[in-house]
């Protein structure tokens, strides 16, 4: 039992379909923990002082693990291996390994040797708190976060290869158990550095888990002197792409540096909805965005162009329905998510109110961010690494332009009206509404100018994503509507004082909505709609079965 059990989390996944339907279903695994750690936070902490200082700490890891260790990043190693033999595949992850170990520590140290002063510069209303202390130190303590994950990524692209998926998804589970142990466990003893060890310990556990495919493949890694050569030709396919995640984590790092300074709380709604916002992303947008890139760097060459244009399109057409029917209900249900998730101890009815607000301007960008996570991986795929560089540089530059235009507006201006629209006019705080704005409007134009960017890799791409758009608006509104007239309807039953009522009315509703988006689809006889249905269908069955809806581009290749 135990053995059938390994076997089967071990196992392959061929389809693009059942990959990233395996990959979703996990990752509302890893999410349901995420939002559990998030509630745990709420209760403990509300929106203030500690929370804020927590979020604002981990972005300078965050922007060493971009600038870092995706130097050596799995989209770069992943094309490599995909051809190689079990001795080059064993060399060049010993090399990319030592390399990322050496390079990672030594720039971690420096940083956390002026640590203080640099979040001084970053966040001076938090100097003199008296938690500062332990803020610095906390930040010190994540900085051993991205080098175990920079070593997670590069043994993972071997996972990826095998398309062993299920083992690669559950990575994040482990790494949220370890920061929800770390909050439960070792914040009591040592305040915010014990959630560090937390953090550190779930970054260990997302290594581990890819030992078995890596031993099963003969291609464990050993410390050694890395070839200049062999990582000189990976770091420079590399840069790219790990100067475009720090452009995501610098443009992120800028947000919350303004946060900051909005008021006390204003980091951590505004994280609260990001991460709120992030599990619908990767349920669709990333969980097809992985799945698909073996396909992609299979088919980039010129010859099999086609089966490349097909296999881009069908992920980027689910991506796009699904994430729109997930908007029309999470504007409909916005306020029921946060309460369900985060109302609770002592996170207040205005924090809740605005959270919801912040969510539903974040989910008006799903769909590009969606696409932005498929259409980078694509250009990647095509070995054309520099372009999405140069478009997170303008959609970063979009992004901070509009926040600092926006936050300049008089204060009974644009930040009034949005709150009006959003119901939140009364509440206090309400100008961190414009950076969420900024951030979505950021996210639509750099999808943009990466559509554009496939034009030549993928001819004909931006025509075969019209109809998925506009009969994603047909099932959002069907369903948007459904679910608001079922709390209509709900409204005079139950008063909602417990959690209980308020997740029944909610779920009642979004599955009323879901439903009714679902009809919709049927009566438009949407294409994606009917291959979930048969691509779910062969997910369940006997191990091998494949998927008629989207084959995979090639066999597994029997040497990572």
């Amino acid at each position: 039992m135990v053995r059938e059990i390994i076997e089967r989390i071990a196992a392959p996944v061929r389809g693009l379909h059942q990959a990233a339907y395996l990959l979703a279903a996990l990752t509302l695994a890893s999410q349901a923990l995420a939002l559990l750690r998030d509630r745990t936070f709420a209760h403990a902490f509300g929106a203030g002082q500690t929370l804020d200082l927590y979020y604002a700490a981990f972005r300078v890891p965050d922007l060493v693990f971009a600038l870092v260790a995706s130097l050596v990043s799995a989209y770069v190693l992943i094309p490599r291996i995909a051809g190689m033999d079990r001795e080059s595949t064993r060399q060049l992850l010993s090399e990319s390994a030592s390399f990322l170990f050496g390079a990672g520590g030594i720039l971690c140290i420096v940083l956390a040797f002026f640590m203080p002063q640099f979040l001084a510069f970053l966040y001076p209303s938090f100097v003199t708190s008296p938690q500062y202390a332990d803020f610095v130190f906390l930040a010190r303590l994540l900085l051993v976060q991205p080098v175990l994950l920079g070593l997670s990524g590069v043994l993972g692209s071997v996972t990826q290869v095998h398309r062993r998926f299920m083992l690669f998804a559950i990575s994040p589970v482990l790494y949220n158990l370890g920061i929800i142990l770390g909050t439960l466990v070792f914040y009591p003893l040592w305040g915010l550095p014990g959630i560090g060890i937390g953090v550190i310990l779930g970054a260990f556990a997302h290594l581990l888990v890819n030992i078995p495919v890596i031993i099963d493949a003969g291609v464990f890694p050993r410390l050694c002197l890395p070839s200049v050569k062999t990582i000189l030709s990976v770091v420079r396919d590399s840069v790219p792409r790990s100067l475009a995640l720090g452009m995501g984590s610098v443009t992120a790092l800028i947000l919350t540096a303004m946060a900051a300074r909005l008021g006390t709380g204003a980091v951590s709604v505004f994280t609260f909805a990001g991460n709120l916002e992030a599990v619908p992303l990767a349920l669709v947008g990333a969980s097809y965005a992985v799945a698909a890139f073996p396909a992609l760097s299979e088919s980039s060459t010129p010859e099999r162009r086609d089966e490349f244009t097909r296999i881009l399109a069908a992920s980027a057409r689910h991506i796009i329905l699904w994430s729109v029917v997930a908007l029309g209900l999470i504007v409909v249900l916005r306020a029921h998510i946060v309460r369900v998730i985060l109302g609770t101890g002592a996170f207040d009815w205005d924090a809740t109110r605005l959270t919801a607000a912040l969510l539903a301007i974040l989910a008006a960008g799903l769909v590009a961010q969606g696409l932005t996570l498929l259409f980078s991986r694509a250009l990647y795929a095509v070995r054309q690494s520099w372009w999405p560089l140069f478009y997170q540089l303008a959609g970063g530059a979009c992004t901070v332009l509009l926040a600092i235009a926006f936050l300049a507006l008089p204060t009974t201006g644009l930040s009034l009206s949005l709150a009006a629209l959003l119901r939140v006019a009364d509440v206090s705080g309400v100008a961190i509404l414009l950076l969420a704005l900024s951030a979505t409007l950021g996210q639509i134009f750099l999808a943009g100018i990466s559509l554009v960017a496939l034009r030549r890799a993928a001819p004909g791409l931006a025509r075969m994503l019209m109809r998925p758009l506009m009969d994603g608006v047909v099932a959002a509104l069907f369903g948007g509507a459904a679910a608001y007239a079922t709390l209509v309807l709900e409204g005079g039953i139950a008063p909602l004082t417990t959690l209980f009522a308020v997740f029944t009315e909610g779920f009642i509703a979004g599955t009323v909505g879901l439903i009714a988006s679902a009809f919709a689809l049927y009566l438009v006889e949407n294409e994606e709609f009917l291959i979930v249905a048969g691509a779910l269908g062969k997910l369940v069955r006997i191990p091998g079965a494949r998927s008629d809806a989207l084959p995979p581009s090639a066999d597994e290749p029997i040497q990572p």
